[in-house]
């Protein structure tokens, strides 16, 4: 089968589109032909070896696509049955043997390209706005990068669940998108200091929350967008890691909260995989939650659409066709 391999770490040009021997499915396992590849933020972490992962490997950790076989100590599954994943390295292939309890049925309605783009975004955005930060009506919120694709996503739970949403994005294009997802209020900040607006746009009060996937370019103001006893929900790193810093800051601001969260922490169990998944892929067959994918490209393209992400070229998803 073809694959993109990884044999050492740098840029997208360390991406190889090669022949490699088919999986082999293993008793626990199912085989999957994949159909779509989700591309996210954390496969150029692998890639460049921020997140550091054994060399040589396949990079990707989410797909959709048809069971081909199923391991002889699985049940719940049969040949046939359309798919998909969000925790299982190796999706950059035509194939892949995956643990069975990593793997979701996708419902009628939602075809492969939609079931792959939702797995990691979709429950990323879930698990931030029902547990981390369980969102309610009267909280009033901060999203950076509100166009991507987990804020979008976040926009459109946020609202769902009652909260005000303050936005950040890059461009006017961007800015079209967050409010169409629902953003009350947009924030170019390459135009405009965006904690000066949020103090603004607050009456100086502050924001319950902010769900911050920039990092180093946005960490420090976005403390500064807290009322008293906010949170801080630091989930990626887009623009570099944030620095060490003195904890004795969180009380200097007023009592604040920092968490760094990571998605396998919140589906720790099948149960939480498949109640998270059901809401998210349900929301999504219903119409009542819109992914929006920015393009589909052949897989052996993908040093192509690591170049797009990484530049911030990108207005929502990126998904890869074998």
């Amino acid at each position: 089968m073809k694959a993109i391999r990884i044999h050492k770490t740098g840029g997208p040009e360390v991406l190889s589109f090669e022949d490699v021997e088919d999986p082999v499915c293993g008793a626990d396992q199912v085989l999957i032909r994949t159909k779509a590849v989700g591309l996210n933020y954390i496969d150029t972490y692998h890639r460049t070896g921020l997140y550091p992962v054994a060399l040589p490997f396949t990079p990707g950790l989410e797909a959709a696509g048809v069971v081909e076989q199923v391991g002889g100590g699985v049940s719940g599954f049969v040949a046939g049955d359309r798919v998909a994943y969000g925790s299982v390295l190796a999706s950059y292939a035509e194939k892949i043997a995956a643990p069975a309890s990593s793997v979701v049925p996708l419902p009628d309605g939602v075809d492969f390209a939609t079931g792959a783009a939702a797995m990691l975004q979709g429950i990323t955005a879930h698990y931030l706005t029902h547990s981390t930060f369980p969102l309610g009506k009267g909280h009033t919120i901060l999203i950076h990068a509100a166009a991507g694709g987990v804020g979008l996503l976040l926009v459109q739970i946020a609202k769902r669940l009652g909260a005000r949403v303050l936005g950040t994005v890059g461009s006017a294009e961007k800015e079209t998108l967050a409010r169409g997802a629902g953003a009350d209020e947009v924030i170019r900040y390459s135009e405009t200091d965006f904690e000066a607006e949020v103090r603004r746009l607050t009456e100086g009060s502050g924001v319950d929350v902010v769900y911050d996937s920039v990092g180093q370019a946005t960490f420090d103001k976005s403390l500064n967008c807290l009322k008293p006893r906010g949170y801080c929900v630091l989930f990626g790193q887009s623009s570099g890691s944030v620095p060490p810093f003195d904890p004795a800051i969180l009380n200097q601001k007023g009592s604040l909260f920092l968490t760094r969260p990571t998605m396998m922490d919140y589906i720790s169990t099948r149960e939480d995989l498949l109640a998270r998944t059901g809401d998210v892929l349900g929301w999504i067959a219903s119409g009542e939650l819109n992914l929006r994918i920015d393009r589909q490209v052949p897989l052996a393209e993908a040093a192509e659409a690591h170049r797009a992400l990484e530049g911030r070229q990108t207005k929502g998803k990126v998904i890869l066709i074998p």
